[in-house]
């Protein structure tokens, strides 16, 4: 189990800026055009090394390549199976109807936002169609990481089957189990690749709180529970035979700027994510609207549990005083060394489409790092390690 020994921990949610040159790369990819693929591979090449040594200079101990080799956190899962095709017509979150004025303006913000909305649906039956791509994606990794120094872990995302299921609709299955079921198959080849390269596999699963708001928002809070349990057991189906403390299992309600007036509260979906065969949770506890949350696991996380309390938040451009890290750490521990400080979400889950400035992240990570510098001196009594 990867614990906070002498100090806090540092890590982040996975996705950080795109360059503009690799950001082009994806818009155009995107819109059809022709890309010239050497170039793009050499532009992923400079993008994962820089990012990979800005983690380093920030002190982050657990990292990864940012996800600058996917245009999206989870959509890219349709370029690495047969079965999906044609376009998925996804819902927006609730309070995208009920303030036109937050729709007009992510619009006029974010006008090229390769497939966030219109994502193929699974027309066929799913067939993963190898592991070269992610084979590549942690080779690039793994260089970047040796060229800078030693970090405490590696890291690599991967999105959870109801997240792929809720952004890449079901046309073909007979029920929604069965496409989860199929999804978790074929994930499964991602998971273990990742875990059998000697990375920390995550888990990004969204959809166990910011789909009440999305796709099921017509169900009651218990059959949204309900939902959540199916989504946690197909996550469970996924990562059989991957040992619980080499898996973290990242829960949010979405990061965009937005009132988030009808996000669930996580006491109520927390019996449903403690299911999770899983060693690591990380949740969202810096944003406005769920600050408080972390009064939920006081007494309830389990013995074999890590918390990566999200102390940063990820969708406005202030940058959290150290103080304020340490403090939310403060109230977020438990057994000082179950605790690993994180981002609330991620900074870049979109090319194109980041509400932080680069400059702005990197302040962010800084501040993550001086801040559990300060939580630890005071949970240990001393001066943290080096």
């Amino acid at each position: 189990m990867m614990l906070s020994r002498e100090r806090i921990l540092t890590t982040h949610v996975g996705s950080l800026p795109r360059s503009a040159e690799l950001t082009d790369f994806y818009v155009r990819q995107d819109k059809g055009e022709a890309i010239d693929q050497v170039a793009f591979a050499e532009a992923k090449d400079r993008a994962v090394r820089d990012v990979v040594a800005r983690q380093a200079e920030c002190g982050i101990d657990i990292a990864n390549d940012g996800e600058q080799q996917r245009p999206g956190f989870q959509t890219y899962v349709s370029d690495r199976m047969t079965g999906f095709s044609g376009v998925s017509k996804r819902r927006r979150g609730r309070e995208f109807e009920e303030f036109p004025e937050l729709a007009r303006m992510l619009m006029q913000r974010f006008p090229n936002v390769p497939r966030q909305q219109n994502a193929p649906e699974a027309r066929d039956e799913l067939t993963y169609t190898g592991t070269a791509e992610i084979a590549a994606e942690i080779g690039r990794l793994k260089a970047a990481a040796a060229a800078v120094g030693p970090f405490a872990a590696l890291f690599a995302t991967a999105p959870s089957p109801g997240i792929v299921a809720s952004t890449m609709l079901n046309a073909h299955y007979d029920s929604h189990e069965a496409y989860l079921a199929a999804i978790a198959r074929e994930m499964a080849h991602e998971y273990r690749a990742i875990h059998e390269a000697g990375l920390i596999l995550q888990i990004d699963a969204p959809d166990l709180a910011m789909d009440r708001t999305m796709m099921f928002r017509d169900l009651s809070d218990d059959a949204f529970v309900e939902m959540c349990a199916a989504h946690v057991a197909a996550i469970n189906a996924g990562i059989t035979g991957i040992p619980p403390e080499a898996v973290r299992l990242h829960v949010c309600w979405g990061n965009w700027d937005g009132p988030h007036i009808h996000d669930i509260a996580l006491a109520r979906i927390l019996p449903a994510l403690l299911t999770a065969r899983v060693g690591m949770l990380s949740i969202e506890f810096a944003n406005p609207r769920h600050a408080h949350e972390y009064k939920s696991l006081a007494g309830n996380l389990p013995e074999h549990l890590v918390l990566l309390p999200g102390v940063i938040e990820s969708t406005n451009n202030f940058v959290e005083h150290p103080e304020v890290v340490a403090g939310r750490l403060e109230q977020a521990v438990g057994d000082r060394e179950r605790v690993i400080a994180s981002t609330d979400c991620g900074f870049g889950s979109f090319a194109n489409r980041e509400w932080v400035v680069a400059p702005v992240v990197w302040l962010k990570l800084r501040a993550l790092r001086d801040g559990a510098d300060i939580a630890s001196r005071r949970l240990w009594g001393r001066s943290a390690a080096a």
